[in-house]
Parts: structure tokens; sequence; C-alpha cells
């Protein structure tokens, strides 16, 4: 890649980095599925901003706008929704670990539910160590009274965001249904789907508040917070990402998901003094190792291959 498409990487995973920081500083005054559905309609309205700007049209037709739909279920409403609910239990910086799980399950799912893609030794391998770290870092949460979230951090809670790194795996699989549609609409399609599928969830999960939640009740650090998340973090995040995409092709850009747990707990120990633990880092470190096979790239350095067989070719 060029030295600007480094750079793009880099700015990328600090932006996705620190959404885990920013969501929790926002969950301590707006219940999880309300910021889940803030996050997205700002996000949203920032695309269609960005569409009549580059006079890009907006699908209309009924099989566009019901894979919309599901898409934005699949990519939008259900990981925000599993992530931000889970961080009510746990720090931000184990969330973003777990949410880097999300290669390993797009490769078992793509492999081994819809055979889009061939399941190599590598891969096999890099699956078996990044269940490795992940069992690491659930094994503090599953001791006795844990999954009460009487002690450490709760299983329950990292559940959840496995959980969204696995519905982030159907939408990875459903996501070559948009082949042919410009990315710009097609992401601003699902964030557009997953505004109206959470709204009425948001609204539910305002009413069950003791009193009801109002946005009064919110204020300006969570408020910023928001506005962090669906413009910077979200819709400038797609912004960066696709032209990462264009530029750099598929296998260079997924490299952010190495760098995004680490991003997210050096700015979530700045913002919130967090810190991980010795078998939390040791987790973190033994998935990292996991994502790095599952890439293949430094085995075909070593093998003599310029880049592992079936990815990008740009």
């Amino acid at each position: 890649m060029s030295w600007k498409n480094w750079v793009l990487l880099v700015v990328l995973a600090l932006v996705w980095g620190a959404t885990f920081p920013f969501g929790k500083i926002a969950l301590g005054e707006i219940p999880p599925f309300v910021l889940a559905f803030l996050r997205v309609v700002l996000a949203a309205l920032v695309l269609h901003a960005v569409l009549r700007i580059y006079g890009l049209a907006f699908p209309r037709d009924r099989s566009t706008l019901g894979a919309f739909l599901l898409m934005g279920l699949l990519n939008n409403a259900i990981p925000f929704s599993l992530i931000l609910w889970g961080q009510t239990g746990i720090s931000a910086s184990l969330a973003s670990i777990l949410n880097a799980t999300t290669p390993i399950f797009t490769v078992l799912v793509a492999s081994l539910l819809f055979h889009q893609e061939v399941l190599r030794a590598h891969r096999v391998a890099g699956i078996a160590v990044g269940f490795a770290g992940v069992a690491l870092l659930l094994l503090p949460g599953l001791e006795a009274g844990a999954l009460a979230g009487l002690v450490g951090e709760p299983a329950w809670a990292q559940l959840l965001c496995l959980g969204a790194a696995l519905s982030y795996a159907f939408a990875a699989a459903f996501a070559r249904r948009f082949r042919g549609v410009p990315v710009m609409v097609a992401a601003t399609g699902q964030l557009t789907g997953s505004s109206l599928l959470l709204l009425p969830l948001a609204l539910w999960q305002a009413s069950t508040v003791p009193g009801g939640w109002s946005p009064a009740m919110a204020g300006p650090a969570a408020w910023a917070s928001v506005a962090a998340l669906g413009t910077a973090c979200t819709a400038f995040a797609y912004l960066i990402y696709f032209r990462l995409l264009s530029e750099g092709g598929a296998t260079n850009a997924s490299l952010v998901t190495l760098l995004i747990p680490v991003s997210a707990t050096l700015i979530s120990a700045l913002l919130l003094g967090e810190a991980l633990s010795g078998l939390q880092l040791a987790g973190m470190g033994v998935l990292l190792a996991g994502l790095v096979l599952l890439d293949g790239r430094v085995l075909a350095v070593f093998g003599g291959s310029r880049r592992p067989a079936g990815s990008d070719p740009r």
C-alpha cells in the first residue's frame, strides 16, 4: 500500500477503536438500544447528505429496500445493540478485543454454511488459536458466581459481544448481494434500514426506564459521545473504509481488525482509566496471533509467496 493508504488504515483503526470508549461514556446516561438507534440514525442522515452531494441516487425498488433492511439488521442493528448491551457489564477494552473475533466467525460462516470460501490449513490453525485466546478472555468471567455478575467481568456480557461478531459474519456473507451497488449507496441503505428497525426497540426501552427516559436526562459528555459515534465512528469511518477498499484492496483493509483492539485499549486507558488484567492481555495476544494465522500473509512470506492464495489481487 502507499503511505497514504497506511495513514488511512491507522486513522480508521483509531476512529473505530474510539467507538468502544465513546459508547461506554454515553451508556452512563443513555440506554443501550436508544444509543444504538441514535448512532445509526445520525450516521444515516450524514450519508444521505453525502449521496446528494455526489449526485448518487438512492434505490427505491422493493427488492433492494428489503435487502437494505436485512443488511441493516445483520451489520448494524443486532451487533451495535449487542455490543452496547454487553458494555453495560464489561469494559470498553474487553468489548473491542471480543469484537476482533469477527474474521474468525466470518471464515467459519462463509466456508461451512455458505461454501463461499475454502477452509485452508492456515485458516483452521488461525481459528483454533483465535478461540484459545477467546477462552482465556472468558475464563475469569466463568468463575463461580460470575455468570450472575458477582465477580469479574460477567460472561453474559462477553457472550453478547461474541454474538455481535457472529452477526457481522452473517452480514459479510450476505454483502455479496450488493455487488454492482455503489458502496456508499449500500452503506447508506443499511444504516437507513437499521434506523427503522431500531426505532421501535429504542422507544420501548426508553419507556421501560423508571419514570421514562428523555433526552434531557443525558448530559453534554453523553451527547458529545453520541455525536462522535454517529458522525466520526460510523459515517466518517465508512467513507475512510470504502476509500481504503478501493485503493488498497480488501485484504489490506482487513488489517484494521488487528489494530482496533490496540487503539481501543489505549484510548480507553486515556479516557476511562481502564487497564487490562494480565490474563486479558494474554488472551488479546493469543487472539491477535490467531488472526495473523487466519490472514495467511506472514506464512506466505516465509513460504516464499508474495501473497496468500485466494487473497485480493489488488
